[in-house]
């Protein structure tokens, strides 16, 4: 909306430099979730919309929960993150781009199902939010919505590169997904909306301590905005010999917004969490990680970059996968893990594979999963001159 209303006086130039509204989306960001944050948690309190540790799976966990004063805490508070970060996005980024425009949208439909499945949690008595199968569904129509009109505006435009995926550690080669048309469509689609419900559902399941998925949103977020602005500038993508997408640097302002709505929710998500995120925030933020990397051309990077979202997600896939296959085999479910995801196994046991008389404090962690997430996303930004 501003870089709209200044672009042709000369007076106003700064707007049309995506550096600068990459810090005022990130400042702006920030600001609005500090503002709305305090009366949205107050709405919350006074409605009783807080968190019922009762209704996890493991006894042992909800005793930790409840241990820890987390019972009642309000929850669904990424509503005011997503609209932090989409107000931002309006004012500062350019509306008029195709990856902002459907990168908004998915952003607002993912962001609806986990605000549906939040209320239903948090209102209907015995109910642990909208069914699996509800949820999933109503996931892959947002995505699947987004990723045909990508797919139909690459084709129309000649732009195939848009459906192309680019192997990391390869020089000069890429798996040309455009040039099969409708079968190298389907496949690009399928494969891309794989790479955006996994990432939604990842930030889900790590966002389950005070700040983990916030303060880990905002590495990935930041290192996604690099390459997205790195991809998007023609002299630097030929300098870096990575794939060059026009107009991707302007997902670099969308980058910088949630960083800045991050950062603003987790002032109040900080322990002793005031405000917990819930499936509304977490799921279009999720959502938006994998599109990023849909954009930037970097899926296929994308589990070093977003590691302990993908570390969570797999480790909770395989012992959810475990525990039915040995319970079919032998009549009684057996676990991998102490706790999955492994952040729950370490805060309530202390270990992955082995419990220990005390688990880890809650901060050491999230501090430690914040250690490991700057790791795996400079080893990934280290990758743009490995090609």
């Amino acid at each position: 909306m501003i870089p709209a209303l200044f672009e042709n006086w000369d007076d106003f130039r700064l707007f049309g430099y995506i550096s600068f509204r990459m810090a005022m989306a990130a400042l702006f960001a920030f600001a609005f979730a500090l503002w709305w944050g305090r009366p949205v948690i107050a709405w919350l309190r006074a409605k009783k919309l807080g968190e019922d540790v009762s209704k996890v799976d493991s006894a042992a966990l909800a005793a930790k929960a409840e241990a820890a004063g987390k019972k009642g805490t309000p929850t669904m508070g990424g509503s005011f993150l997503i609209a932090a970060l989409l107000a931002s996005v309006l004012l500062w980024a350019r509306i008029d781009n195709v990856h902002v425009m459907l990168g908004v949208f998915l952003t607002a439909g993912l962001g609806a199902v986990g605000f549906i499945d939040d209320w239903v949690k948090l209102t209907v008595p015995g109910k642990k939010g909208i069914a699996p199968l509800e949820k999933m569904i109503g996931l892959s129509i947002v995505t699947l919505a987004v990723l045909a009109l990508l797919a139909w505006y690459a084709r129309m435009s000649g732009r195939d590169t848009l459906l192309s995926l680019y192997p990391p550690f390869f020089k000069d080669f890429s798996i040309g997904l455009g040039a099969l048309g409708l079968l190298g469509a389907t496949l690009f689609v399928a494969f891309a909306w794989l790479v955006i419900v996994g990432s939604a559902n990842a930030v889900n399941i790590t966002d389950g301590l005070d700040g983990l998925a916030a303060g880990c949103m905002v590495i990935v977020g930041l290192s996604l905005s690099i390459f997205c602005y790195v991809t998007g500038r023609a002299d630097w993508s030929a300098y870096l010999d990575i794939p060059h997408v026009t107009a991707a640097a302007e997902m670099a302002v969308v980058g910088a917004a949630v960083c800045g709505a991050c950062l603003g929710f987790l002032w109040y998500n900080a322990h002793p969490a005031e405000v917990f995120m819930g499936d509304s925030g977490s799921l279009p933020l999720g959502g938006l990680m994998g599109w990023m990397a849909v954009v930037s051309k970097q899926e296929l990077v994308l589990p070093l970059i977003a590691l302990v979202f993908v570390l969570d997600l797999s480790t909770s896939w395989l012992q959810t996968a475990w525990f039915r296959r040995t319970k079919k085999l032998h009549g009684e479910g057996r676990r991998i893990f102490t706790q999955a995801p492994i952040h729950n196994g370490l805060w309530v046991y202390g270990g992955v594979f082995r419990r220990h008389e005390r688990g880890w404090h809650e901060v050491k962690v999230v501090v430690r999963f914040w250690i490991i997430a700057a790791l795996a996303a400079m080893g990934s930004l280290a990758l743009l001159k490995v090609r």
